[in-house]
């Protein structure tokens, strides 16, 4: 037996608890990993909470990141005792994810654990950390270097702009952090950013075409947000867009892209080869000391998942956060 948070739902509302689940009702596949640890993302929360359509099949485990041991392997790539991590890859939409004691998974997703971290210190990168990554490799292949100008990271305070700011200062980037939480303007600075602005200025709608302030930009927020701030990057600038915390919609004209030559990257972080996923863990243990992960993280266990997620989704809860799945 193991323990695992699991969701079902009745007449389109979710119900969400800490169940003790038996081995024969795991999925299939060749692996069997022993989950050390995983995490909460504004995506899991909306899961456990009903707040999102986030889960394809009934009923679910969440979690989009597991990190763990591997128990039994019926694949020559893994054996007993391997330590890996799993990020993406469906976990929690159309597979079971990681906010369990226990998973079954395909071979070929699983990633041999990045040096040099541990497996908690892999779930404060996890699909947040490597999302920041993406964001920064695409602004990069852009051909944007420090020194080029202002780059603008929105909702920085969350779990995907905490560790883009991190990432961009440790590469020399002057980092400008938009947050709606003043209070965090030092946890910010310690992170890497040289100033902070408030939110409430993108949030809005705007002009098609403001004054050129950002050489590139980080969104995690979408809809007006990303709007405006396509709208104020400079001439060949880049966005690379990976989030929807204000909303889907994006109230924009064209003139940002044809005007000035505005480049928009959206970045998915689910599907992406394994090649890919390792040049991006490798960026960020280069660039993020870990005792910046560990400012940005609070850890839980398990048995407060299902109580903390609504916290998370109202946002009132700062960088990252690590569930020990054995507590």
């Amino acid at each position: 037996m193991f323990n695992a948070i699991f969701l079902t739902q009745n007449d389109k509302i979710t119900h969400a608890e800490l169940k003790p689940l038996d081995e024969s009702q795991l999925p299939a596949g060749e692996v069997d990993v022993r989950v050390e640890y995983s995490t909460l993302n504004y995506k899991d929360a909306l899961a456990i909470t009903g707040r999102g359509a986030i889960c394809r099949t009934w009923p679910m485990i969440p979690g989009i990141d597991l990190a763990g041991v591997v128990e039994r392997s019926q694949s020559a790539d893994w054996k007993a005792g391997d330590k890996v991590v799993v990020t993406g890859w469906g976990q929690g939409e159309t597979r079971w994810g990681g906010l369990t004691q226990k998973m079954r998974l395909p071979a070929d997703i699983l990633l041999r654990l990045p040096a040099p971290f541990t497996t908690r210190q892999a779930m404060i990168v996890a699909t947040a950390g490597f999302t920041a990554a993406l964001c920064v490799m695409a602004l990069q292949r852009h051909g944007l270097k420090p020194g080029d100008g202002d780059i603008l990271v929105t909702g920085s305070a969350g779990g995907v702009g905490s560790i883009a700011v991190a990432l961009l200062g440790g590469l020399g980037y002057r980092v400008i952090a938009s947050t709606g939480r003043a209070e965090e303007g030092d946890y910010l600075k310690y992170l890497g950013a040289a100033e902070i602005v408030d939110r409430t200025q993108f949030m809005a709608p705007g002009k098609p075409l403001q004054s050129e302030r950002w050489a590139g930009v980080v969104d995690t927020v979408g809809s007006h947000t990303l709007a405006n701030a396509c709208a104020q990057t400079r001439w060949n600038g880049a966005v690379a867009a990976c989030g929807l915390v204000q909303g889907a919609d994006f109230p924009a004209t064209v003139m940002p892209f044809i005007l000035r030559g505005v480049t928009l990257y959206g970045i998915n972080s689910v599907q992406n080869s394994n090649d890919e996923r390792r040049r991006a863990w490798e960026l960020l243990a280069s660039h993020v000391p870990m005792e910046k992960l560990e400012r940005m993280t609070t850890e839980i266990g398990l048995s407060d998942v299902v109580d903390y997620s609504p916290r998370l989704i109202d946002g009132k809860v700062r960088g990252r956060t690590v569930v020990d799945v054995n507590r």
